[in-house]
């Protein structure tokens, strides 16, 4: 294929300071509230472009407790980073995503702690051509993008920060204490960077795989926590379940009928599953193996729409859907199998309704 061809191609999956373009500008066009040093726009302004306002046309984006959110945007106006745990799936990665475009117009300054092994990777390099040619300077310096959010005033990404070794955990002590990263190649004041207003860190951490090093007991006095749980509300989780399968096909370039009584059949289940009770308030078994969080209904209701759109006829069946589910709930837990079952036996058979008992009716799949 050709370099136009390619270059024509749409990317997959663009970030939320482009998707949201629009919204941000309408925002910050119009706020009027006081802005900290080095932010786009006010914590209010930030707070309505990810909880949604309906007046001013404004999507909602994060489905939380208002007040957790306005404490941790208020987290990012100290001189704290901001640490999200949670389960997987709980939209921690993406509620990190949405601070970075509102506060700083780029959510793309990201590090991923499971891929950092050397001190390099966390603050900085060298362009080897430059540094034969003159020697250690500014310009042979390639900032890592922690230190290019301290150089230029932005919010910096962390992902699963507690998978980072413990060397590289304490490096980040200096940054976010002092807010200085000492070059020591560099001679004179050139080697010291400063950060610049605007800077923080706003980190994830899984909560169920936490990996295989144990978070720095200092890097945690010098950060707020807040735990990112689950949605409570089923018809709020049943929302953003057909928000974002619309999203994911239309960027997929496919159009099928998304049947909502078929969407609630799945998102009922994940939330009954994932909680270990049914929604009359029955206690039923929790998988073990399986994150049957919000996000995978999303992946699941997604898969199952290609499936129609491809083999189907664009018209997405319980069947299809029943496909899809069961790969994803049972994974790599030998007893998940046996839960599953008696999920269906105890809360699926009893229930009423031409759509449940098409779910009943495919409980072989679990076989």
């Amino acid at each position: 294929m050709s370099a136009v061809k390619q270059q024509n191609k749409a990317a997959q999956r663009e970030p939320a300071e482009v998707v949201f373009h629009d919204e941000l500008e309408r925002l910050a066009a119009m706020d009027l509230g006081p802005v900290p040093p080095g932010w786009r726009m006010s914590p209010r302004a930030v707070e309505k472009f990810i909880l949604g306002d309906d007046s001013l046309d404004i999507e909602r984006k994060f489905v939380a407790d208002r007040a957790m959110v306005i404490r941790i945007i208020i987290s990012l106006c100290t001189s704290r980073g901001c640490l999200l745990v949670g389960e997987p799936g709980t939209a921690k990665s993406w509620l990190s995503e949405l601070l970075a475009a509102a506060v700083s117009g780029d959510s793309t300054l990201a590090l991923q702690g499971g891929a950092l092994t050397q001190v390099g990777q966390l603050l900085y390099g060298w362009n080897e051509a430059v540094l034969a040619a003159k020697g250690p300077c500014l310009e042979a310096l390639v900032p890592s993008p922690l230190m290019r959010g301290m150089m230029e005033g932005r919010l910096v990404r962390f992902e699963e920060i507690a998978r980072c070794p413990q060397s590289l955990q304490d490096a980040i002590l200096s940054v976010l204490s002092d807010r200085v990263v000492v070059v020591p190649e560099i001679p004179d004041d050139d080697g010291v960077v400063l950060a610049r207003e605007g800077f923080n860190l706003v980190a994830t951490s899984n909560s169920v795989d936490a990996g295989v090093h144990e978070m720095s007991a200092a890097l945690k006095r010098r950060m707020d926590f807040e735990e990112i749980r689950p949605i409570k509300n089923l018809p709020d989780e049943i929302g953003v379940v057909l928000r974002e399968v619309r999203k994911a096909n239309a960027r997929a370039g496919i159009r099928v009928d998304l049947d909502e009584s078929v969407v609630e059949i799945l998102v009922t289940m994940f939330h009954e599953l994932r909680n270990g009770q049914t929604m009359d308030g029955r206690s039923t078994d929790r998988l073990a193996g399986a994150a049957l969080s919000t996000a995978e209904a999303v992946s699941v209701a997604h898969a199952a729409s290609l499936n129609a759109w491809y083999y189907g006829g664009g018209n997405m069946t319980v069947e299809q859907l029943m496909h899809h589910i069961i790969g994803s709930a049972l994974k790599d837990h030998p007893d998940d199998r046996r839960r599953l079952k008696h999920y269906f036996e105890t809360a699926i058979a009893p229930r009423k309704g031409k759509v449940w008992a098409q779910v009943w009716a495919l409980r072989s799949l679990i076989h």
